[in-house]
């Protein structure tokens, strides 16, 4: 392991001292605040408004669960699962019949990819809830407590005339002595999670393959700069360099093509110790010249076996006649192409807009980025709530004119304002992250720690690039 990095260290060129600066830290206070609330809101269980929340959202719980799954599967880690299930919430059932399934489908094909899967049963597991600990390669039941059946007392009693209780029908100690579906049983909640660990400790975990890392570096300059750096207003432009140099170890970077298609920054660094690239929106919207170093960037990555990282602040590609005739449409084609058949870990960090085709060429969740995170301030849509309700608007009147009609300026600047605050409702970070459009909603100041976690999880199984990457890059 190399003890620093060859790449050139940085000056910072900001003094943030300036009021500006001092204002944008301000502007964070509220910001972080409403994170902080959201943060206790989600972690708070147990009562009754998490109950109800937690059923009615059951295609949703389910998605993440499939989520956490494909986390597991594609970065080569081992599987717990805190079992305790009813099986489908039936006023759902076709919402979440389907999606359920996938689950079982995902423990059996991770099985034969050797991939091991541990469930804890800690209560009762029925119908499809008891699958889980079928298709777990190792399971522990709590004694007195754990349960599973396909079908429960009621349902055995309704199909067979059968009376049976619980326990005797599917206790842990049934399992353990009559069916053999328990493995271990616990004395307690407690006492199976050490179990499990025993579990962990026990596998035959591969060594990762050794990467160029060096010996992790703190920046430079403080991550707190970053709330004195970026404005929480998406729509005021920001120093993306700057924000590099408080995230790259030693603030040392390696700029490729610094001097050409400036509105997109691609570098070389390190991040804890790990080598990556980086493709980051410097001005929030990417011309045929940005598209097309990008995607030489990702092809060169491809080649050297890195990792990317991207940072969004996009609104999109350039439209206009100039754009148009330059080649935007074959650039962007040439740059989502490239983010695409790209085979390195991707891992994306919404720091502002992340809109339409921009998301798509910036690696958005489409796109199969291992992990993705928002900062409070992201936003993600088709367009932005101006420009979409501001289309929205056009539309209206040209549909009206059509039909001989006149739409009245008041009725139509109600409909425009209600359209744009829907749409901006819809694209804030916490409704997109609501929705698994991201991985989950991170501080600014956690950026290079939640990195250099993601980045350690996706080494894991090493990294390798695209064999048809290995053509000439700049083509």
């Amino acid at each position: 392991m190399a003890t620093e990095s060859s790449y050139p260290t940085l000056s910072a060129k900001l003094d943030l001292r300036g009021e500006q600066f001092r204002a944008n830290k301000e502007s964070w206070i509220p910001v972080l605040e409403k994170f902080e609330d959201a943060l206790k809101q989600v972690s708070a269980e147990g009562n009754d408004v998490s109950l109800r929340r937690h059923q009615t959202r059951g295609q949703l719980l389910l998605l993440k669960v499939n989520r956490m799954m494909e986390v597991a599967f594609e970065n080569d880690l081992p599987l717990i699962s805190l079992v305790q299930s009813a099986g489908v919430f039936l006023p759902q059932q076709f919402r979440v019949f389907h999606k359920g399934g996938q689950l079982f489908h995902d423990l059996a094909v991770r099985t034969q990819h050797g991939k091991p899967s541990c469930a804890i049963v800690f209560g009762s597991s029925t119908a499809g809830g008891a699958y889980h600990p079928a298709l777990s390669d190792y399971t522990i039941f709590v004694e007195n407590q754990a349960q599973a059946f396909l079908g429960g007392p009621p349902l055995v009693k309704m199909a067979t005339g059968e009376v049976i209780g619980a326990e005797e029908l599917g206790g842990a100690k049934v399992h353990a002595v009559t069916t053999g579906l328990a493995d271990q049983i616990a004395t307690d909640e407690f006492d199976a999670i050490r179990m499990a660990r025993e579990w962990v400790a026990s596998l035959q975990m591969r060594t990762p393959p050794r990467l160029d890392m060096i010996e992790p570096i703190v920046p430079r300059y403080p991550i707190e700069d970053l709330l004195s750096l970026v404005n929480p207003d998406i729509r005021k432009p920001f120093d993306m360099n700057e924000v590099l140099l408080r995230i790259v170890d030693d603030s040392r970077l390696s700029v490729f093509k610094p001097k050409y298609g400036p509105n997109i920054v691609t570098a070389w660094a390190h991040i804890m110790g790990f080598p990556v690239g980086i493709v980051a929106n410097q001005i929030s919207v990417i011309n045929p010249n940005e598209a097309g170093k990008a995607a030489q960037f990702i092809r060169m990555c491809n080649q050297q076996n890195t990792p990317i990282i991207f940072l969004h602040n996009v609104t999109g590609f350039m439209v206009g006649a100039k754009a148009e005739h330059a080649g935007i449409i074959k650039a962007g084609a040439q740059l989502v192409s490239a983010v695409s058949c790209s085979t390195v870990p991707h891992i994306s960090i919404i720091l502002g807009a992340s809109y339409g085709a921009g998301n798509y060429a910036m690696c958005g969740r489409s796109y199969k980025p291992r992990f993705l995170f928002t900062w409070p301030t992201g936003r993600c849509s088709v367009m932005g709530p101006d420009q979409l309700s501001g289309v929205m608007e056009q539309v209206q009147i040209a549909s009206a004119k059509s039909k001989g009609q006149i739409l009245s300026p008041e009725k139509l600047q109600k409909q425009v304002k209600g359209f744009r605050d829907r749409v901006e409702r819809d694209a804030e970070c916490y409704s997109t992250s609501s929705m698994l459009i991201d991985d989950g909603i991170i501080d600014p100041r956690d950026t290079r720690d939640v990195l250099g976690m993601c980045l350690e999880t996706v080494t894991l199984q090493g990294v390798k690039g695209t064999e048809t990457h290995n053509l000439l890059a700049r083509i």
